[in-house]
């Protein structure tokens, strides 16, 4: 199929006031540009897109996020004669792909915006005639196997007849900057993405254990950031690293043992909102989901978060391992994430599981952690 366009539809976008709703629509077609090569067009709710390359611009439209639905599309003007002509074949190249043939049920959808003299009802059984002309096809409006949209809008008239689903969410950009706490696993690139479907900028920190952990967890980091990254198209992720292994082991020596996994959390949210507070992030995230392992229980949740001040965002607090990993393989970071890194040594046998305040201040105090935090932001570095 030789198509024209690409029309593109938002969601959401269209209830913020008329300011910010233009706004959000210039950071849309910012992000698609950014995505692939071309031409782009706002007009009446709709965003029309003329790719340089259809076939990849029909790919890649669905990692662009505040894009609900789109369809690649045929032009015409908005006249019978228009219609008729260019319907016919639409209609041609339907039954040369085996999409619609003499035992297809299908029906025509007519959505006008305009002045016309004609009623979109009118204009749709002009169409589904002109269908019929083609073929013999069985029109079914109750459950068509294919449905032909005509769409007109003032003197222009679009053809489709696929609706694809896009990643739906805010544009990339449009809701402030998050600090993400992004380790080799499962969860926490899961968390990133919902907060970009979210339209957050992501900064990724990843915590670098040595010796508590191989060099794998980095190298996983690294393709995890590279993998997200497809989705971030004109606002990409930048990437952290801290050497954190110097303060596990100060842990370790100067603090009940069991209460490492919390101490190790409880310094991760403190270096993150000290770099959140450097760059002018609005909020930490990470991939906390409750009960699923020991660091994750309501009151060690609580214990880690105790002395930050600045907001701690859970996207996958009330999802499960499968709800987790579902998101996973759909975005392309289950693989990578499945990759065995090692693990971490300084986990210890019997974790604490129901940490309270008091214990935990106890231990920050035996291990003086406000001086281990900002020995280890002092290594903080920036990657490329």
């Amino acid at each position: 199929m030789n198509y024209d366009v690409v029309i593109a539809r938002y969601g959401e976008i269209g209830l913020k006031s008329p300011k910010i709703r233009s706004r959000f629509e210039r950071k849309l077609v910012k992000n698609i540009k950014a995505t692939f090569e071309c031409e782009v067009e706002r007009n009446q709710g709709r965003i029309y897109i003329h790719p340089q390359d259809f076939v990849e611009g029909i790919e890649k439209l669905n990692r662009v996020f505040g894009v609900v639905s789109y369809s690649p599309a045929v032009f015409t003007n908005a006249d019978y004669e228009g219609i008729d002509e260019t319907l016919s074949d639409y209609t041609q190249e339907l039954i040369n792909e085996g999409i619609l043939d003499e035992n297809t049920r299908f029906a025509i959808k007519c959505r006008r915006v305009g002045t016309h003299d004609f009623t979109s009802q009118e204009m749709a059984a002009h169409c589904g005639g002109v269908v019929r002309g083609v073929v013999l096809a069985p029109v079914d409006l109750t459950n068509p196997d294919l449905t032909i949209f005509v769409e007109i809008r003032e003197n222009d008239a679009y053809i489709y007849h696929e609706k694809i689903k896009g990643p739906g969410g805010l544009p990339l950009g449009t809701q402030g900057k998050v600090i993400v706490l992004l380790s080799s696993g499962i969860d926490s690139p899961v968390a990133a993405y919902l907060m970009m479907k979210r339209g957050c900028e992501v900064v990724a920190l990843h915590c670098n254990n040595d010796p508590f952990s191989g060099p794998k967890v980095t190298e996983l980091f690294n393709l995890l950031v590279d993998r997200l990254n497809e989705y971030a198209k004109g606002v990409p992720i930048k990437k952290h690293v801290i050497d954190y292994g110097e303060y596990l082991q100060v842990a370790k020596d100067k603090a009940p043992e069991k209460m490492t996994c919390v101490l190790c959390k409880s310094g991760m949210y403190r270096i993150a909102e000290k770099l959140a507070l450097e760059i002018g992030a609005d909020a930490i995230v990470d991939g906390s989901s409750v009960g699923q392992v020991a660091s994750q229980t309501l009151s060690n949740i609580l214990a880690t978060r105790y002395g930050v001040e600045i907001p701690i965002l859970s996207p996958l607090i009330g999802l499960d391992k499968e709800e987790i990993t579902k998101i996973a393989k759909d975005i392309g970071t289950f693989e990578i994430s499945k990759i065995d890194d090692g693990g971490c040594s300084a986990v210890p046998k019997y974790p604490e599981t129901r940490a309270d305040l008091e214990r935990v201040r106890k231990a920050c105090e035996d291990m003086n952690q406000d001086v281990e935090v900002e020995k280890a932001f002092e290594n903080i570095r920036k990657l490329d």
